[in-house]
C-alpha cells in the first residue's frame, strides 16, 4: 500500500489524542449517509407517484385522440383504417364527447359524456377492468344505456337500475323559446379509476345513442388510439400532423399536463433541497479535514523532514476525506434503496404504530406510498455525493501541503 493510504487510512480511525476528531469524521459520514438515502428515497416515491398517476390517468384516457376542429369527424372510418395502420398502433375506437348535466332524485351535476363502442373501448383503454358493477358491454345500442363514475353515481344517489336524466346544451326551438334537449337512461354500470376527474364527472354511453342525442349522423368527434409504448405518443403526434393537416391531433401529455408539470416540479425542486442536504453533510469534511491538519502538524513536518513530497501530503488528506465520503455515500446508496424498496411493508408498520394513516385517501387521490426505483437516478445522486466529497478534500489538503516543517517544528 503506497504511504500516502496508509497513513491517510490510519487517520480515520480513533486515537486517544485524536478521538473527538475521529467522531466529528464519524458524524460527517453518517451526514452523507442520511442525505443520500433521503434523496433516494424521496426521488423514488415521487417516481412513484407519477408513475401511479399515469397509469390511472390512461385507464381513461386513450394515448392519442384524432378529431375534428369542428367537434365533427365524418369520414371516421377511414381514418381508422389508416390510423390502425401507422407504426406502434395497437388499437383505435371512435368516441363522441359533449357535455351534459345529469338530472336524477333532484340532484343535479354537471360532466362529460362519452360515446363509446364497447368492444373497441375495451382495447384502447383498461376502463372495462375498473368496473365496479355491471359491465361496459351492457351499453347495447338502442337501449340507451349508461355507466357512471363512482362518484358521480354517489353524488346522484343512483345505482344500477335507476334512471337518469340526461340534458344537453344544444336545445330544440319551440314556440315558447329555446328548450334543451334531454333523454331518460338506464345505469347499467358503475366504475372506479381512483382519479376524482374521472370518478365525479364522466358518464359513457353507447357510441350509437349518443350519435342520436347529438344528432351527429354517422360522424363521431374523433378516434382514440392505444400505443405499444404510451411515451411514444409525442412522437407519434409529430409525425401525424404533417399526414393530416384537417384534423386536430392531440395526446395524453396534452391533455394532463398540469398533472405532470406539477409533479416534475416537485420532483425538481426535492432534488435541489436535498442535494444542499447532502452537499452540508459532505462540506462538513472541511471543517473535520481542517482540525486534522492543525492536530497533524508535526507529523506533516517530520514527514516533508524525511522527504515526502508536497504532493504527497495533499493525498493522505485528500485520501482520508474521499475515503469518508465513499463511505458515507454508499451507507447511504444501501440503505436507502433497501428502504425505497420495502415502503410497502415499513409505512404500515409506521402507520400501526402512530395509529393512523399517513395518506388518507378522502383527501389524496393515493393512499398509500408508492415506490419507483430508477438506477438512472440513483446513479446520478451517488455520483454527485462522490464528487462534494472530493471538493470538499481539496482545500484542507492544500493547507497541509504548504506546511512549512521549521515553522510546525518550532515550537515541538
Amino acid at each position: 500500500m503506497p504511504f500516502e493510504a496508509f497513513i491517510g487510512l490510519r487517520y480515520l480511525r480513533a486515537k486517544r489524542r485524536n478521538g473527538f476528531i475521529s467522531f466529528i469524521s464519524l458524524i460527517s459520514i453518517v451526514g452523507i449517509a442520511l442525505g443520500v438515502a433521503a434523496l433516494i428515497i424521496v426521488l423514488s416515491v415521487m417516481n412513484g407517484f407519477q408513475k401511479e398517476i399515469r397509469g390511472r390517468i390512461l385507464s381513461v384516457a386513450s394515448h392519442l385522440e384524432v378529431s375534428g376542429y369542428d367537434g365533427r369527424l365524418a369520414g371516421w372510418r377511414d381514418a381508422q383504417a389508416m390510423l390502425v395502420k401507422q407504426p406502434h398502433v395497437q388499437a383505435a375506437a371512435p368516441f363522441v364527447s359533449s357535455q351534459g348535466l345529469f338530472v336524477a332524485y333532484g340532484n343535479v351535476r354537471g360532466g362529460l359524456v362519452r360515446g363509446i363502442e364497447p368492444a373497441l373501448e375495451n382495447k384502447v383503454v383498461d376502463v372495462g377492468h375498473h368496473m365496479v358493477s355491471g359491465k361496459l358491454e351492457d351499453l347495447k345500442p338502442g337501449s340507451f344505456g349508461m355507466t357512471l363514475g363512482v362518484e358521480l353515481a354517489r353524488q346522484l344517489g343512483v345505482g344500477v337500475g335507476d334512471k337518469v336524466t340526461l340534458m344537453t346544451p344544444q336545445g330544440n326551438i319551440t314556440p315558447a323559446g329555446m328548450v334543451p334537449r334531454s333523454k331518460q337512461f338506464t345505469v347499467v354500470g358503475i366504475f372506479k379509476v381512483d382519479m376524482f376527474e374521472f370518478d365525479a364527472s364522466l358518464a359513457m354511453v353507447n357510441l350509437r345513442d349518443a350519435q342520436v342525442l347529438e344528432r351527429m349522423g354517422d360522424s363521431v368527434s374523433g378516434v382514440r388510439l392505444r400505443l405499444d409504448d404510451p411515451m411514444l405518443a409525442p412522437q407519434l403526434k409529430a409525425e401525424l400532423r404533417p399526414q393530416l393537416p384537417q384534423l386536430l391531433v392531440t395526446d395524453w401529455t396534452d391533455t394532463n399536463a398540469n398533472y405532470f408539470r406539477a409533479v416534475q416540479i416537485e420532483k425538481r425542486m426535492m432534488t435541489i433541497i436535498l442535494t444542499l442536504i447532502v452537499a452540508v453533510a459532505a462540506f462538513n469534511l472541511v471543517s473535520t479535514l481542517v482540525m486534522v491538519v492543525t492536530d497533524k502538524q508535526a507529523d506533516i513536518a517530520i514527514l516533508r523532514t524525511l522527504g515526502a513530497s508536497p504532493g504527497s501530503i495533499m493525498k493522505i488528506f485528500v485520501i482520508q476525506g474521499a475515503v469518508a465520503g465513499v463511505l458515507g455515500t454508499l451507507a447511504g446508496v444501501a440503505s436507502g434503496v433497501v428502504i425505497a424498496l420495502n415502503l410497502d411493508v415499513i409505512v404500515p408498520v409506521i402507520e400501526r404504530i402512530i395509529g393512523t394513516k399517513i395518506l388518507s385517501s378522502d383527501v389524496y387521490m393515493i393512499d398509500y406510498l408508492p415506490s419507483d426505483v430508477q438506477w438512472g437516478d440513483v446513479s446520478t445522486i451517488t455520483i454527485i455525493s462522490l464528487l462534494l466529497a472530493l471538493f470538499a478534500t481539496l482545500y484542507p489538503s492544500w493547507r497541509a501541503s504548504r506546511t512549512q516543517p521549521a515553522e510546525a517544528l518550532r515550537y515541538e
